[in-house]
């Protein structure tokens, strides 16, 4: 017996199947796309995990903390939101 009661030439019958309605080309596709996307959401997960442990080193809060007191000091409204309302435009 193999995974979940199903045995090796039931596993067989199956992937014959699977073959034969998608073709190998699209089932590399698929594979290599879905190798891709894990790829990429490992990234994401280490870069993730960068930006806390920089978040943790007490010399860059200090430098941040400054940094964005010095732009409240100035007035700096680079980041601010226009109370103005979208000008309307036809499609």
């Amino acid at each position: 017996m193999g995974v979940g009661g199903i045995g090796i030439w039931q596993l067989l019958i199956i992937l014959l199947i699977v073959v034969l309605l998608f073709g190998t080309k699209r089932l590399k596709g698929i594979g290599s796309d879905l190798g891709n996307a894990v790829k990429g959401f490992r990234s994401a997960m280490s870069d993730a995990d960068k930006a806390d442990e920089e978040d943790k080193d007490p010399k860059r809060l200090d430098a941040a903390k400054s940094e964005q007191a010095a732009d409240d000091a100035t007035g700096s409204t680079s980041d601010s939101v226009s109370d103005k309302p979208a000008e309307k435009t036809k499609v």
